[in-house]
């Protein structure tokens, strides 16, 4: 069975996560469900990134220790990605015992090799983002990833050699045009970090204490970016004095899913750190875009951030998982707005989706007391629909194969548009008042039980929770991607997928207007 190593980037426990970090794991834990339906033996990692200054001085603020700050966090992160219904083999926490050793360990071996020496640091330090800069490198004097004030900082420090290791990765990048993902991201790493010449890299501070300690210079902690970034390998039993068997097995990673805003770190940073290391590199790393609250990025201080526990108590979590996974475009920023997520559920999931199921079953019901075969009265109005129900898993399978997973689910909608369209083609009603039709409206059921069988399968990465429910519905559970000729079928009670929602009088009850 071929392996699949899928990984998101770890959360900073600084706080609740936005329904904008929330993406990020229904994206990934819809490529993860799709790489399991398709056979592959996979790993789905995700976790929480937990050091640092700036959780040190939110714990100090609290009158707490920062231990019990980021367990809290860590443990209401963890909540969220499992009301979203995300399928992780593992959550992994930096805080992790075995986690902390092996950093020591990968530390050491990069000191002992001469990639790691002592010196001084002295520049612009932005605190949120735990990142030192050069006067160049801010935008108007201020921070260029978040746009908050820096501080002069000067402290004594380790270093990683960055530039020893530059032309070996713009080589890598060069000869694997997949490996930064999408190529606008890629554009941005070479022209404007790699080309103008890396800088060697702090990797450890002395100014605060929550951290990982530098085992031979305890007066260091480890900086958070080698502590965060070889989580990928020290959950999957990675140990400089002699890796598992699991750790061949899973490594490389096959894809980094991450947030455009973290993109340097994973495709610079950790490239050369596993070079020193002389591992693997990943064979892909993705950026995605971000979700964008009606005019502009999710922030506490804008107080436009929307929370995804909400989203869920208001419109149920397949709802949201759809609007996330089909709203957000491969390389843009996607919108989030309560009109557009109501239209979506009234639109696609209500009157496609649900309306189709529906009607189906009530006509099974009604003409066939439930029970339906084929009956193989063919028209031509049928070999379109098959044609569609039979090339569609080969249409999804390029599209996630380019992580195109909004234009995955278009192709599913597609079978299902088509599907009721046939329905007004075929007019069951029409036929079921003619006694000799009777094969003939048999077989047109039959067709759609088979267009609804396949779609509900191949919604399953995207909805499970729908997924299961059409599966009950329909009560059929043969498996087989495309159109089968011998199937039958027993269908249950119709039971409503997704409610149509009153926009206005739901709008007003999220104070919207």
């Amino acid at each position: 069975m071929e392996k699949y190593y899928i990984s998101t980037a770890i959360a900073y426990t600084s706080g609740k996560p936005h329904i904008g970090n929330t993406y990020e794991i229904v994206l990934a834990d819809a490529i993860a469900r799709y790489k399991r339906l398709k056979g592959f033996d996979v790993y789905f990692q995700t976790g929480t990134d937990e050091h640092g200054e700036k959780i040190q001085i939110k714990a100090t603020e609290q009158g707490i220790t920062p231990k019990e700050f980021v367990d809290d966090v860590a443990g209401e992160i963890k909540r969220i990605w499992d009301v979203m219904n995300t399928s992780y083999d593992n959550f992994v926490r930096t805080t992790d015992d075995h986690h902390e050793k092996i950093v020591q360990k990968i530390f050491k071996k990069m000191y002992d090799k001469g990639d790691i020496y002592l010196g001084k640091y002295e520049g612009l330090y932005c605190t949120p983002c735990e990142s030192f800069f050069t006067e160049s490198q801010l935008v108007d004097g201020k921070c260029p990833d978040c746009g908050r004030e820096v501080q002069p900082k000067s402290e004594e420090a380790y270093f990683f050699k960055l530039s020893k290791y530059q032309d070996q990765l713009m080589e890598y990048i060069e000869k694997h045009p997949d490996f930064i993902k999408p190529e606008s991201r890629k554009n941005e790493m070479i022209n404007n970090f790699i080309k103008p010449g890396l800088q060697d890299l702090c990797v450890s501070r002395t100014s605060f204490d929550w951290g990982i300690p530098v085992d031979f210079d305890l007066k260091h902690v480890v900086y958070v970016w080698l502590d965060a970034l070889t989580n990928y390998i020290t959950n999957i039993g990675y140990d400089p004095d002699g890796s598992s068997e699991e750790f061949s097995k899973r490594w490389p990673a096959d894809l980094h899913l991450i947030g455009k805003d973290i993109i340097r770190f994973h495709t610079i940073y950790w490239p050369c750190f596993l070079m020193s290391l002389d591992l693997p590199l990943p064979k892909q790393v993705f950026g995605h875009p971000w979700l964008l609250v009606g005019d502009g990025k999710m922030s506490k201080s804008k107080g436009n951030v929307i929370y995804a526990d909400d989203l869920v108590d208001f419109f149920g979590v397949d709802a949201v998982r759809y609007y996330l996974l089909h709203e957000i475009p491969y390389a843009q920023d996607g919108t989030l707005t309560y009109e557009l997520l109501i239209e979506r559920i009234n639109g696609d999931l209500a009157n496609i989706l649900g309306n189709l199921v529906n009607r189906t079953i009530s006509m099974v019901n009604k003409y066939f007391d439930g029970e339906i075969t084929n009956k193989n009265v063919v028209e031509d109005y049928d070999k379109e629909l098959i044609s569609m129900i039979n090339s569609l898993e080969e249409k999804l399978d390029k599209k996630m194969e380019n992580l195109e997973i909004g234009a995955a689910l278009d192709e599913i909608f597609e079978v299902l548009r088509r599907s009721n369209k046939y329905i007004d083609e075929t007019t069951p009603w029409s036929l079921a008042k003619e006694e000799d039709k009777k094969d003939r409206l048999m077989t047109v059921l039959y067709n759609l039980l088979e267009s609804i069988r396949v779609c509900g399968i191949f919604l399953s990465p995207y909805l499970p929770d729908t997924s299961r429910k059409i599966k009950t519905q329909i009560n059929n559970n043969k498996e087989d991607r495309v159109y089968l000729e011998d199937n039958s079928y027993t269908v249950g009670n119709p039971e409503a997928l997704f409610m149509r929602i009153d926009k206005d009088k739901k709008l007003q009850e999220l104070g919207q207007n």
